[in-house]
């Protein structure tokens, strides 16, 4: 506790000049919109920690978008994580990244090392100069706001889950909690990806200190297209990180009992991540090798094709990606009520099921598998509402009308 004392107090030193300035905004202004004040092009800076995932994912096309619009765009992320994968993105990617990237260790935990990162982010934004330092998921997004440089640049922040996932009865979580307080009076713009995490936020941070928008992830149209199911292709599939917080293993004890009851269902699991041998573990214990295959990592579509219904037994999300793009490739789902995904159901929300219960979860997957009609005209109602209100573009439109608002704010509030 001595440890995480000294740490607050080192941050406390940091954020002091900015409160002052950062008390001007409030939670639910509307801003003021004046073109004059905002430069048409933008430099946007995005900081991350690791290139993977959904986090990862969203970033890579909001510069794509942002950089399509004529915004002059950068990043810095973490140079310890990603592997090939991550590397072969930031190539495609380079062209687009008129600011550069910068890769530099960022470790996933508070640590001695941040000092050096903060530095380092400082150096960069001093070089740059950006318009917008947009700070993405816990880590991210403190590096972002604690980094000095740019003082007229506005800071936004977008959770991702992150530290708010934290139980908030466990000394590391009330730490979280804390540091996420202090730093909100460094924010002029919290950018929400689903008004479950905005919720979350106000429940366990308090309300946010700036400009608080929702904008939903978006995908593109190319994610719209029918994905062919293949000859082999198992009876569900699993596809996302290999994590006991993504109910991986609530759906192989349902296996297990809908094989003890007589009922053999196949299954594809698709993923990497760190609860990978223990998973495979429970599988072999439960006496599921002739059933249940681990497939390692693959593409989502790649994935999907591998499977006649998507299972997602998440025990916690924000608003996750994998939902949004099997529901656009018209893949019947069986998904958990968590997060943000009652957000994307909308309507079709009653066919939610609760997140970690074992039985519904098995009554699912037999009601999916004996009528695969009925999932089927679920699953097109849901694809057409996510084509209706969860675009790329209106993501893309969205998150940089937000910046030219609080952007706009800053200028008035320093006029004022």
């Amino acid at each position: 506790m001595g440890e995480m004392m000294r740490d607050l107090q080192l941050v406390h030193s940091t954020l002091a000049p900015a409160a002052a300035s950062a008390a001007v905004m409030r939670a639910g202004a509307t801003g003021t919109r004046q073109a004059g004040f905002v430069p048409t092009s933008l430099k946007i800076l995005h900081v991350l920690r690791a290139p993977l995932g959904g986090l990862f994912r969203h970033v890579v096309d909001l510069v794509r978008g942002q950089a399509e619009r004529g915004h002059r765009v950068g990043l810095i992320v973490d140079s310890t994580t990603g592997g090939a994968r991550a590397e072969a993105i930031l190539a495609e990617l380079a062209p687009r990244l008129a600011l550069g990237c910068e890769r530099f260790a960022i470790t996933r935990q508070i640590s001695p090392r941040d000092i050096n990162a903060v530095r380092q982010v400082s150096q960069r934004i001093k070089l740059i100069a950006p318009d917008v330092i947009h700070g993405h998921g816990a880590k991210g997004a403190a590096l972002a706001r604690l980094a000095a440089g740019a003082p007229h640049a506005i800071r936004v922040y977008t959770p991702h889950g992150g530290s708010l996932a934290h139980f908030s009865g466990t000394p590391r979580g009330g730490f979280y909690r804390v540091l996420e307080w202090m730093l909100k009076w460094r924010t002029d713009l919290f950018l929400f990806e689903s008004s479950y995490i905005a919720d979350v936020f106000r429940c366990k941070i308090g309300p946010p200190r700036g400009i608080a928008r929702v904008v939903h992830n978006g995908i593109g149209t190319a994610e719209f297209e029918p994905v062919r199911t293949r000859e082999d292709a198992s009876d569900i599939v699993y596809v996302g990180e290999l994590r006991l917080l993504k109910g991986i293993d609530v759906l192989i004890e349902a296996l297990a009992l809908l094989k003890q009851s007589g009922r053999l269902v196949s299954a594809t699991i698709a993923g990497e991540g760190p609860d990978d041998a223990k998973l495979r573990a429970q599988m072999q214990q439960a006496g599921l090798a002739d059933t249940v295959t681990f497939v390692g990592y693959r593409t989502a579509r790649e994935a999907f094709a591998m499977g006649r219904v998507l299972v997602f037994p998440s025990l916690g999300e924000s608003l996750p990606y994998v939902v949004l793009e099997a529901a656009a490739a018209g893949l019947p789902l069986i998904a958990t009520a968590v997060g943000g995904v009652p957000e994307i159901f909308g309507p079709q929300a009653a066919h939610l099921i609760p997140a970690d219960d074992l039985a519904a979860l098995v009554a699912a997957i037999k009601a999916a598998l004996d009528d695969p009609a009925h999932v089927n005209r679920v699953a097109q109602a849901l694809r057409t509402r996510v084509r209706d209100e969860f675009s790329l573009s209106a993501m893309v439109e969205g998150g940089l009308a937000a910046y030219r608002e609080a952007i706009a704010m800053r200028k008035v509030a320093q006029f004022a």
